[in-house]
C-alpha cells in the first residue's frame, strides 16, 4: 500500500536529497556529453560541435555543450520539485515533459546545417542526456518523497 500524502496537500519533499540528486544528475549529464563527443570525434571521426581540424577534444564548444547539459539537469530538478509540490500525479507530468523535451533535443540537430553524420551523433548524445536526466531524476524524486514519511 502506497503511503498517502497529508490531507489537503502535496507529499512532503526531502529537498536536500532531491537537489543533491539533481547536482549528481548534472554531473552525469555533462559527462555523457563529453564522452559522447569524445566517442564521436575520436572513435568514429565525426566532427561534432567543431570543425574537423579541431581534433578529438575540439574547441571550447565541448565544455559549453557539457555545461548546458548540466544546466538542463538542474532546470529539470527545479521542474520536478515544483511538480512534486504542486500537482497531482507529478511523475506522469514530469515524464511527459522530459520525454517531449528529449525528442525536441534529439530532433534539433536536423533543422541546422551540417553533415548528416554530425547531426545523427548530436541527436544520439542529446537522446542519451535526456534519458539519463529523466530516469535519474524520476528515481530521485520518488526517493525524496518517501524519505520523509
Amino acid at each position: 500500500m502506497t503511503p498517502q500524502p497529508p490531507q489537503g496537500g502535496a507529499p512532503p519533499i526531502a529537498a536536500a536529497r532531491l537537489w543533491s540528486a539533481g547536482a549528481a544528475t548534472a554531473v552525469v549529464a555533462a559527462l555523457i556529453a563529453v564522452v559522447g563527443i569524445l566517442l564521436a570525434r575520436g572513435v568514429f571521426d565525426i566532427p561534432v560541435l567543431a570543425p574537423e581540424g579541431e581534433g578529438t577534444w575540439g574547441d571550447a564548444d565541448t565544455m559549453t555543450y557539457a555545461l548546458f547539459c548540466a544546466l538542463a539537469a538542474l532546470v529539470a530538478t527545479g521542474l520536478l520539485h515544483l511538480l512534486l509540490a504542486s500537482t497531482p500525479r507529478p511523475f506522469e507530468f514530469f515524464g511527459w515533459i522530459i520525454a517531449l523535451a528529449t525528442v525536441a533535443a534529439a530532433a534539433a540537430p536536423f533543422v541546422a546545417g551540417g553533415e548528416t553524420s554530425s547531426k545523427i551523433a548530436t541527436a544520439v548524445i542529446n537522446l542519451a542526456v535526456g534519458v539519463a536526466i529523466g530516469t535519474l531524476l524520476t528515481s530521485a524524486g520518488r526517493t525524496a518523497t518517501r524519505a520523509i514519511r
